[in-house]
C-alpha cells in the first residue's frame, strides 16, 4: 500500500492541502552522517520553478522529527515532515461532480465512498513525490558507503530529443494551454556483481514497482527495452570482455536474470502530459448528467517529466539500498 521495502523501508504520508506530506524511513544502519541541510540540493531540483512547472511555491523545509541524533543516523526509524503552506483548495471544489479526465478524481471518489480528500489530488497529488526524495536522500548516502551513485535526465520532451529545442515544444504547449510528457533516462554506476533475488524480487521487478509509483509513470525499458525486440541475439547479447565480468556492450541495462551483473544499471521511464489542463474538455459532469465542457483551474505542471529525474534517482536508490542491505545479509 503506502509502505515498499524489505530490510530498507518505507512509508509515505500526506494529502496535497493536508497539514503535512512526508515520510518514515526504517532500516537505516546507525552512524550514518546526515543533516537537514543534505537534504536541500535534491528538494531544489523537486522544486517548481522553472518555465513549464506548477507557479506553486513551497519551502519544502524537511523537519527530521525522529531518527537522527547529533548528526548521525540512530538505527531507529527517521521521520521527515514537509509543511504544506501555499494551498488554493478552492480551485478543487468542482471537480468533485466535474472529474478531470486522466486524473484520478473519479476513481477515488469510487473507491473510497467520497470520504478522500480531493483537494490538489489529496494523497494521489504528485505533492506526495517529496517523502519519496527525501527518502531517496537517505538511501544515496547509504549507496554512498560502497561506491554506488544514481543520475537521471530528461532525455525527450514531447516528442522532441533536442534539448536546445525544448523551451520552444514547451511554450507551444502554454501557449496552447495543454500539456506535453517526456522520457526521463535513470543510471545507477558503481553496483556490483549479485543484488537481486529472482524471480518476483528481480532487480526489474523492484525497480519497476517503484518506478510505476510515480505519479504520470506510463512505462519501463531497461537497457535496450523494446527496441530488443527487434535485435538478433548476436546482437543483443553483452559479452564477457574479462573475469571479473565486465562487457563490452550494455544491451541488458546492468542486469542478468534479475540479478545485477556489475554494469551500470540503465532504463527509460516514459511521463505522460500532465492531466490538469486548461483546455476545455468535453467530460461527463455528475451533477448534471450531462457531457459537458471542463476548463480546469488552479496551478499545474504543463510538463511534469522536468521535476521527475530526481524522484526516479529516489526511488531507485531507495531500491537499491534495500537490495543491497538483502545482499549483505546474504554475505554478498
Amino acid at each position: 500500500m503506502n509502505t515498499t521495502g524489505t530490510l530498507f523501508r518505507v512509508s509515505i504520508f500526506g494529502e496535497s492541502h493536508g497539514v503535512n506530506v512526508g515520510a518514515v524511513i526504517d532500516g537505516i544502519p546507525a552512524g550514518v552522517p546526515l543533516c537537514e541541510e543534505d537534504f536541500a540540493s535534491d528538494l531544489d531540483r523537486r522544486r517548481s520553478g522553472a518555465r513549464g512547472t506548477t507557479p506553486r511555491k513551497e519551502s519544502d523545509t524537511p523537519h527530521i522529527v525522529s531518527g537522527l541524533f547529533e548528526g548521525h543516523t540512530t538505527g531507529a526509524p527517521m521521520t521527515v515532515l514537509f509543511d504544506n503552506e501555499n494551498t488554493r483548495s478552492g480551485d478543487y471544489s468542482a471537480l468533485v461532480c466535474h472529474p478531470r479526465p486522466g486524473h484520478s478524481d473519479f476513481v477515488a471518489g469510487v473507491k473510497y465512498g467520497g470520504h478522500n480528500d480531493y483537494r490538489g489530488g489529496g494523497h494521489f497529488s504528485g505533492r506526495i513525490t517529496l517523502g519519496l526524495v527525501a527518502a531517496g536522500v537517505v538511501a544515496k548516502k547509504m549507496l554512498a558507503t560502497c561506491g554506488v551513485t544514481v543520475s537521471a535526465e530528461v532525455t525527450e520532451i514531447g516528442g522532441e530529443r533536442e534539448r536546445r529545442l525544448f523551451p520552444v515544444v514547451i511554450e507551444r504547449a502554454l501557449k496552447e494551454c495543454d500539456s506535453i510528457g517526456g522520457i526521463v533516462e535513470c543510471r545507477a554506476s558503481g553496483v556490483p556483481v549479485g543484488w537481486g533475488e529472482p524471480f518476483f524480487d528481480s532487480v526489474e521487478s523492484r525497480l519497476s514497482h517503484l518506478l510505476f509509483s510515480i505519479p504520470a509513470v506510463r512505462g519501463v525499458e531497461f537497457g535496450d527495452g523494446f527496441a530488443s525486440a527487434s535485435q538478433r541475439g548476436s546482437v543483443h547479447n553483452d559479452r564477457l570482455s574479462d573475469a571479473a565480468g565486465h562487457t563490452f556492450t550494455n544491451h541488458a541495462g546492468g542486469i542478468n536474470g534479475g540479478i545485477t551483473n556489475g554494469g551500470d544499471i540503465l532504463f527509460r521511464i516514459a511521463v505522460k502530459p500532465t492531466s490538469s489542463i486548461a483546455t476545455p474538455q468535453m467530460t461527463y459532469n455528475f451533477e448534471t448528467g450531462k457531457v459537458e465542457p471542463l476548463v480546469v483551474k488552479g496551478r499545474h505542471d504543463a510538463c511534469i517529466a522536468l521535476r521527475v529525474p530526481v524522484i526516479a534517482e529516489a526511488v531507485t536508490a531507495v531500491a537499491l539500498a534495500d537490495l543491497m542491505l538483502v545482499a549483505r545479509a546474504y554475505g554478498l
